[in-house]
């Protein structure tokens, strides 16, 4: 019998085959947990699924906030070529065909909305999230310092279960609504912005 796959573990980025050379050249992201939905996924409650907004808008990448206060808004004004979604999943307008919306996961670091940024990332794992390419997940800092024990351990295992995750530590100019430089930026904030510059070309 064969050795079944958690998704929700976090592993390590995926190995070269023997005998392939790196690609020096390629700057996109690793991946660090699975980029396509996952089979044997539950679908969550009805009351636990985000719902799903019809955009005629065009997005690089879209910023999900999985609960409000989030943080989304502010990510996408740090990241040229990206936009809110407005607590939902985008739906492209246009033909079946038409190019999947890149959304990455906004979540808070408290115990709600890490439960959110869980269901969210169990209801794209499930497949019943069509016309949606999931980049990752960034979690906020909901407070200054370190996360306790439990809510780390937590975010560890939900960072398993998305293709990329992000940690955006506390920024004291958000709280009191001031502009904030991206250069001046924490260096963990300016990585993401590199990051998805790279991976929305």
């Amino acid at each position: 019998m064969g050795e079944s796959v958690n998704p929700w573990v976090t592993r390590s980025p995926i190995e070269e085959s023997p005998g392939q050379n790196p690609t020096v050249e390629d700057d996109t992201p690793t991946t660090t947990g699975p980029q396509s939905p996952q089979g044997g996924i539950p679908l969550p409650s009805d009351a636990d699924r985000l719902p799903r907004r019809r955009v005629s808008v065009t997005s690089g990448i879209w910023f999900l906030g999985v609960h409000g206060g989030a943080g989304e808004t502010t990510l996408s004004g740090l990241v040229p070529g990206t936009r809110p979604a407005g607590h939902a999943w985008p739906e492209t307008a246009g033909s079946p065909g038409h190019a999947p919306a890149r959304v990455v996961l906004v979540a808070r670091t408290h115990a709600s909305g890490l439960r959110s940024a869980q269901l969210a990332a169990t209801e794209w794992a499930s497949g019943s999230v069509t016309g949606i390419e999931l980049i990752g997940l960034a979690l906020v800092a909901d407070a200054p310092g370190k996360l306790p024990r439990q809510l780390k351990d937590t975010a560890k295992v939900i960072k398993g279960g998305v293709p990329r995750s992000w940690d955006v530590p506390w920024i004291e100019a958000w709280r009191l609504n001031e502009h904030v430089d991206v250069q001046r930026c924490p260096k963990p904030v300016r990585s993401m912005i590199a990051d998805l510059g790279a991976l929305s070309h």
